[in-house]
């Protein structure tokens, strides 16, 4: 599967991705509202694993895409959507990027993709996401795309011994296309 921004291309992992996504998930800024104190390679290697795994499902219900730099053909991130239930159409959406592209908007744009990939091809009816409330970068990410916060879950995550809030954000398919 291949999707495709101005910037970007997303499409399905495969296992010569791991050293590009080891070498982010080991960074400490990436784990910092991550339950994840480090990564192995062993541990990245099942992580796509998951992914390339997720692809050969029938009916496929998850679609998490490498996040692609088109001009360099260089991996930096993930994004994906996770249909949760069907006959409701509602799906979920994630990301991650690399540190050293975060503040450019290419979460934005992956963001906006999986969302179109999600309302127009998924059918989906509503689609939401939720985040570290101190995730302020996350936060805006989620705004941008227009999505609404619809709650605030208090003390929800505890990650590395601390306690976090979480924001949670849904838009509906009537929204999406209004835009």
């Amino acid at each position: 599967m291949i999707l495709e921004t101005h910037r970007l291309l997303m499409r399905d992992f495969v296992e010569t991705d791991l050293q590009a996504v080891f070498a982010y998930q080991s960074d400490p800024l990436y784990l910092r509202y991550n339950y994840w104190t480090q990564r192995t390679q062993n541990d990245v290697c099942e992580f796509i694993q998951m992914f390339i795994n997720q692809q050969k499902e029938q009916p496929r219900t998850k679609f998490q895409l490498a996040i692609i730099l088109k001009e360099e053909n260089q991996l930096i991130g993930n994004c994906g959507i996770r249909v949760n239930d069907p006959e409701m159409r509602e799906a979920n959406i994630g990301y991650e990027l690399n540190t050293q592209y975060w503040g450019q908007g290419y979460t934005t744009e992956a963001a906006e993709a999986i969302l179109k990939f999600g309302f127009e091809e998924l059918r989906m009816h509503r689609i939401w996401s939720w985040c570290v409330s101190e995730n302020i970068a996350s936060v805006k990410v989620l705004e941008k795309i227009r999505m609404r916060r619809e709650g605030h879950l208090r003390e929800k995550e505890l990650i590395k011994g601390r306690w976090y809030d979480n924001f949670l954000y849904a838009i509906l398919d009537r929204e999406w296309t209004a835009k």
